[in-house]
């Protein structure tokens, strides 16, 4: 038996969720068109009969950090390098970016094997082109090995799988069989709230709310969840909301219907919208929101 833990990191709007979620083969982490969709490490578990892989999904790393919630995430992210069997560097290909290169530097104190990823390989039709790009790719640095594949439509999935498992060490399963999420239905409900809100807001909103569970309980077939979704403006709650709570339903009903599909059960889910002016730059306010890496 094999068993280890895998980071996946790279910038914001690379593909870190949608691999995460090909990898273990169903929705672990949420997705958005946004960047920094992701804010948590999400930790997700592939079992196979010679062992167990854990991914651990990371924020992506960006430079402007000018909030303490966006450094939260980016030490979120750079301590999750540590402590692990492999790093996964996910890039886009055909595109180089500042961040990515900053990402690149950091992976230089990185004692663990570091394999480069390259996403998005679908947008080559033409796969004669994309091998110069390898090539570059390639002499950055001393790479474990060099994956190219498409997230989204899962081709090379398989094989990067089978890379990373013929690397994990000996050792008896991290999580029982039937487990393949690190974190519990409350976070999930939260997550789920927030990557609808994510999809429909437009521009910057998104970045200034969070959603947390306040209440989760079983009756039989039935799930009874309450969140809160948390602005920093009253103009912001009013957009949340939309004209005659039109925005609120939108998201409540979109959010119910993938927890009802998740979990096989009936699920009564109730939103409320509250304000806490300043939120993303209060250290008080993330940690009880769960922004906290100490722990």
């Amino acid at each position: 038996m094999h068993s280890g833990m895998v980071a996946i990191v790279g910038r914001p709007n690379v593909g870190k969720s949608s691999l995460l979620n090909a990898l273990v083969g169903r929705k672990v982490s949420i997705v958005a068109p946004k960047p920094q969709t992701t804010r948590h490490r999400i930790q997700g578990v592939l079992h196979r009969a010679e062992g167990q892989i854990v991914f651990i999904d990371t924020p992506g790393l960006h430079r402007a950090a000018p909030r303490a919630l966006n450094k939260y995430m980016n030490d979120a992210a750079s301590s999750s390098l540590y402590d692990v069997d492999v790093a996964l560097f996910v890039v886009e290909a055909g595109r180089w970016t500042d961040e990515d290169q900053a990402v690149l530097e950091r992976l230089k104190s990185v004692t663990a094997p570091v394999g480069l990823v390259v996403n998005k390989v679908d947008k080559f039709s033409d796969k004669a082109k994309l091998l110069p790009v390898l090539e570059k790719l390639s002499a950055l640095r001393e790479w474990a090995f060099i994956m190219p594949l498409s997230a989204l439509k899962g081709a090379n999935v398989n094989q990067l799988a089978n890379e990373l498992m013929s690397r994990m060490p000996e050792g008896p399963p991290l999580y029982p069989e039937d487990q393949v999420v690190g974190h519990d239905l409350r976070f999930t409900i939260a997550e789920l709230v927030r990557e609808k809100l994510m999809r429909s807001l437009a521009q910057e909103l998104p970045y200034a709310l969070t959603v947390e569970t306040e209440m989760m309980e079983q009756e039989g077939n039935l799930l009874k969840a309450a969140t809160v979704i948390w602005v920093e403006r009253d103009g912001q709650k009013k957009i949340v909301i939309g004209e005659d709570g039109s925005m609120l339903k939108r998201i409540g009903t979109a959010a119910r219907r993938e927890l009802e599909a998740m979990t096989g059960h009936k699920v009564f889910l109730k939103i409320w919208v509250r304000v806490k002016e300043g939120w993303t730059d209060d250290p008080r306010a993330l940690s009880r929101f769960g922004y906290d890496n100490n722990g």
